[in-house]
């Protein structure tokens, strides 16, 4: 099932649909609004003991559980790249367009204990960055 959550108002009403439909995990898209609610979305997960799964590591820290995807900070340097070049003359439709080529796993053991989810050591080992 999809929920749309473009507002913090239609969040908490996407959460209380969850509960009511027994969901059991979460996946939050990869859209950069859910960092600006983070700490809604790790509150209303952990509240509701929904383990979730999302695409950046900044929801992570602010509490989620776990985070695979590309890192916002780099995708930021590489556009000041980026800029540079079009400041030194290039023409931004000459650029070639960049695809993320490093991922990280981030899991936070914290939020798992609180959880009740068992992490397997196989896949901590692989992580690349875990929150304890």
């Amino acid at each position: 099932v999809v929920y749309n959550g473009s507002a913090p108002a239609e969040i908490d009403a996407a959460f209380s649909e969850m509960v009511e439909q027994h969901a059991d995990a979460l996946l939050v898209g990869a859209d950069p609004y859910f960092v600006t609610v983070r700490e809604q979305l790790a509150f209303l997960a952990g509240r509701f003991k929904l383990p979730a799964l999302y695409a950046f590591r900044e929801l992570v820290a602010a509490g989620g559980l776990i985070s695979y995807g590309n890192s916002i900070a780099d995708n930021y340097r590489k556009s000041a790249g980026y800029v540079a070049r079009i400041l030194k003359g290039e023409k931004p439709a000459d650029l070639p367009i960049l695809q993320p080529t490093k991922f990280d796993l981030i899991i936070n053991l914290k939020t798992a204990k609180v959880l009740g989810v068992h992490i397997p050591d196989k896949l901590l080992a692989l992580a690349d960055e875990v929150i304890e």
